[in-house]
């Protein structure tokens, strides 16, 4: 896999590219179970969890066996693939260390191809890649199928400072992530619920207090989108784009049905071949909703890289 899954054709569902991992540890009587449960393994001395160290997860079931396991023992996320070869070389070294290891930490295999919002929460741009979740919090941790020996050292660093107290993700490089902001929980929660007046106001206030927030911005980029397309009828809007290829609005909205079907890269080089055959207010137009587009992905995506690149050629 590589790159963001595709957009849900539908409402929004879930988190998808709009908050972290650490947003969903923030159910409260959920975290009032987990918190009592880490009190109460760490009154007894208690280091390794009990029953399986290696668990199928799904996003039904993440909530439960990964962010309030999470709260007592250090939980490494697999994020792998059937067709995916390396996650064939990498899975089974992980299995054997968490068997070795008897506890002292968890591993939860997500299948990418089953579980896309979990995937795009966790901001997977390729597999296989490893996170660590530690008290709720999402801790960056590497990609690829590393050696074995750099495996073994990342899985003894886990253990080290989560026994200390201090997990900050792989050595020298990843940190922990921040608190959940209170906005991104209410905008998270509210987009459960279908909600998308109450998450896009979320979003707004967060914004207000954190210009420039790349949660916020792509939740509202997002949030722009279903409700552009929720009016649209994707063979109207075929036809319309191919009947006036220099109709901004044909091909604005045709542009935004790409995206939803997960044909992001059509739509960004529909919109950059609009920009050079345009001029004046409709090139703006059309650059416009094309930068709208970029913030759906976030500015390290690499297909925005390169899409900024060609508008960028575009233009000048």
């Amino acid at each position: 896999m590589s790159g963001t899954p595709p957009i849900p054709t539908g409402p929004l569902q879930g988190a998808y590219g709009a908050v972290d991992l650490a947003a969903l540890a923030a159910q409260s009587a959920a975290r009032e179970r987990a918190l009592a449960a880490r009190e109460a393994a760490q009154a007894s001395g208690v280091e390794a969890v009990a029953g399986p160290v290696v668990i199928d997860v799904t996003e039904a079931t993440f909530q439960i066996e990964v962010l309030e396991r999470s709260m007592t023992v250090p939980v490494v996320l697999d994020f792998w693939a059937e067709w995916c070869a390396p996650c064939k070389q990498l899975s089974p070294i992980l299995e054997r260390f968490a068997s070795e290891d008897a506890g002292s930490w968890v591993l939860a295999k997500i299948d990418v191809d089953a579980n896309q919002q979990l995937s795009a929460a966790a901001q997977v741009q390729s597999i296989p890649t490893v996170h660590v979740v530690w008290q709720g919090q999402l801790v960056p941790g590497f990609n690829g199928a590393l050696p074995e020996p750099q495996v073994r050292a990342f899985l003894d660093e886990v253990i080290k400072l989560a026994s200390e107290g201090a997990l900050e993700g792989e050595p020298g490089d990843a940190t922990a992530g921040e608190p959940i902001e209170p906005e991104l929980l209410e905008a998270v929660q509210a987009l459960d619920a279908g909600d998308l007046v109450t998450a896009k106001d979320a979003y707004e206030r967060l914004l207000v207090r954190r210009p420039g927030d790349g949660m916020a911005t792509g939740g509202l980029a997002q949030i722009a989108l279903v409700e552009r397309a929720s009016a649209l009828d994707p063979a109207t809007v075929q036809q319309a784009a191919e009947d006036r290829p220099d109709d901004v609005a044909a091909q604005c909205s045709a542009a935004d049905m790409d995206v939803l079907g997960g044909h992001i890269e059509d739509a960004f080089a529909r919109l950059i071949d609009l920009v050079r055959r345009t001029s004046d207010e409709e090139r703006t137009q059309a650059r416009t909703h094309l930068v709208s587009l970029f913030d759906l992905l976030g500015p390290d995506d690499p297909r925005v890289m390169a899409a900024r690149t060609a508008l960028a050629n575009a233009l000048f």
